[in-house]
């Protein structure tokens, strides 16, 4: 167990030797990109983020010039300054050496609905008191993927991607074609309604094939139909 402990201190201080390198970045729309890391312990780094109030979505990243150590990756929280010189934490999620970015959404996040156990702590001495109300933290916590799989982000601040959009179109066409389709009868053995309109299955399997097809090429065709 003593081993152990030491290998994984002396694997994570070989990692912590490469933080200076601007391994980090944050993007706020309509902002430049924020490299400016600064060391909060050794193993945390935190970015301030102005006038966070007027901001709806950021992406956190790998800048690609240095990777993360084989099984680590760091935890994403965003910190809210209190009056009294305390920061008030949420986990918002993570980034890693398969997910170098990942954006969050934080328009709705309320700084009392903290995470309770935070790698942050409740003050960032100096730094939490210098801060202005209108500024909030990005902090990142290097840790190992396998403690990093154990926690739950606060609710509501994973953004739409292309993909879950991509995904729920793909549910939605499958419910409504299935749902149409159940209606569908033999006119040669039932007496059709002569007030109903009909439409051939054909012509609603048809629909849907170049539907999917066209969501698959392009996600985002919709916009221009």
């Amino acid at each position: 167990m003593w081993l152990r402990h030491r290998l994984a201190e002396a694997r994570t201080s070989a990692f912590l030797g490469y933080v200076t390198n601007n391994m980090f970045g944050v993007l706020a729309s309509g902002r430049l990109v924020n490299t400016n890391v600064q060391q909060a312990d050794e193993n945390t780094f935190v970015l301030t983020l102005d006038h966070a109030e007027s901001v709806n979505h950021i992406v956190v990243f790998l800048t690609g010039q240095v990777p993360f150590s084989d099984g680590f990756g760091g935890s994403i929280h965003i910190g809210w300054p209190g009056p009294d010189g305390s920061v008030s934490w949420q986990l918002l999620g993570y980034i890693s050496n398969d997910k170098p970015s990942a954006i969050f959404k934080i328009a709705r996040l309320k700084p009392t609905d903290t995470t309770p156990l935070n790698p942050f702590g409740q003050s960032m001495g100096a730094l939490s008191t210098s801060m202005l109300a209108t500024q909030a933290l990005i902090g990142i916590s290097v840790e190992p993927l396998t403690e990093i799989s154990q926690k739950t982000p606060s609710a509501n601040t994973e953004a739409s991607t292309v993909s879950q959009f991509a995904e729920f179109s793909q549910k939605m066409l499958e419910s409504l074609f299935n749902y149409a389709t159940s209606f569908a009868v033999d006119p040669k053995q039932s007496m059709l309604n002569p007030a109903e309109t009909y439409i051939p299955a054909s012509a609603l399997q048809q629909w849907y094939g170049n539907f999917q097809r066209r969501l698959q090429m392009d996600p985002k065709f919709w916009k221009s139909l």
